[in-house]
């Protein structure tokens, strides 16, 4: 039930589309319909003097916030103009899509081969395998598989232990599957980041500075003071537990923040790095990681350089 085992469809099994069978939309001189039935999904685009129809194939993200469709002709992949967003409860441009010129990017804009198997390869599981793009072949959404590896020989091998350990033997040792738990600081980070953004993503896209940047979570992470070179109690999975679904209560991180911070009116010790908060002694997130509009997505992300943030300050970056 985690947003992240639910970060693909196919698009006619979307609850989003079900939910709304009969999209529509008209921007400038484009008018769009988008309508769900009999197990498909068709998006049509007209100027009035012409149409053309796209059968989606693909539903991305959850729902939560937004949901974004793909469709392929020729063997090529196509990102619809536009997506669902909650907020608005109907459609609106995808995010980083320009004004179309022509009715065929009035429908979608066509992805290059890297981009469309990084696509998959964040939200769905298997989509590359020895090589090979095959998103007909993918398990739809992160499953165990996608950040732990191939797990057959993983069940071999503690079937085989479980087995073993019953006659007195020693048993399996686990060491036939990816545990990301014991990666170091900064490479925990980064294996989160292959997927939400590292530092080098965020300076090869051009997009390290500017709000924009607050959808990079590893990448604003490391910036942080705190961070320093790399500290256990400042990773990804330190906060976050990737097996249930995000935490939204900002209580909730409390007990975090007091793992490098002292409570109020506490003795500073070796086991913390900075005295207690002057202003407050919970929801320490909403001062020091503040929420924040991205223009073009109808949402806000958590901005994750932690920080003292001023009402009415500047953004860094």
């Amino acid at each position: 039930m985690t947003s992240m085992a639910r970060a693909a469809f196919r698009a006619a099994d979307s609850e989003q589309l079900k939910a709304h069978p009969d999209l529509t939309l008209q921007l400038g001189p484009y008018a769009y319909e988008l309508l769900t039935k009999n197990g498909t999904a068709q998006f049509t685009v007209s100027n009035g003097a012409e149409s053309t129809t796209k059968s989606l194939e693909w539903a991305v993200g959850d729902g939560r916030f937004g949901q974004t469709y793909v469709y392929r002709e020729q063997g090529r992949y196509y990102e619809a103009q536009l997506s669902f967003y909650t907020r608005l409860n109907g459609l609106g441009t995808t995010t980083g899509h320009m004004d179309p010129k022509t009715m065929e990017t009035a429908a979608g804009g066509l992805t290059t081969p890297i981009m469309i198997t990084q696509c998959f390869g964040c939200h769905s599981t298997a989509s590359t395998t020895n090589g090979r793009f095959d998103p007909d072949g993918a398990t739809m959404g992160v499953t165990c598989e996608a950040c732990h590896g191939p797990g057959a020989q993983h069940v071999v091998v503690e079937s085989q232990g479980m087995e073993s350990q019953e006659m007195g033997a020693t048993g399996g040792t686990g060491s036939s599957i990816m545990n990301p738990a014991k990666l170091d600081p900064g490479d925990s980070v980064d294996f989160c980041g292959a997927c939400h953004r590292t530092t080098a993503d965020a300076l090869l896209s051009g997009l390290a500075k500017g709000v924009g940047s607050v959808r990079m979570q590893p990448y604003r992470l490391e910036k942080s003071k705190c961070w320093g070179g790399g500290d256990a109690r400042l990773t990804c999975i330190a906060c976050h537990d990737p097996h249930v679904q995000v935490v939204s209560d900002p209580g909730s991180y409390d007990s975090r923040c007091l793992a490098c911070h002292v409570s109020k009116g506490a003795k500073t010790d070796a086991a913390h790095r900075a005295a207690a908060c002057k202003v407050s002694t919970k929801d320490c997130v909403t001062c020091h990681m503040p929420k924040m509009e991205v223009p073009g997505t109808y949402t806000t992300f958590t901005d994750h350089w932690i920080r003292i943030a001023r009402e009415g300050a500047a953004n860094p970056e």
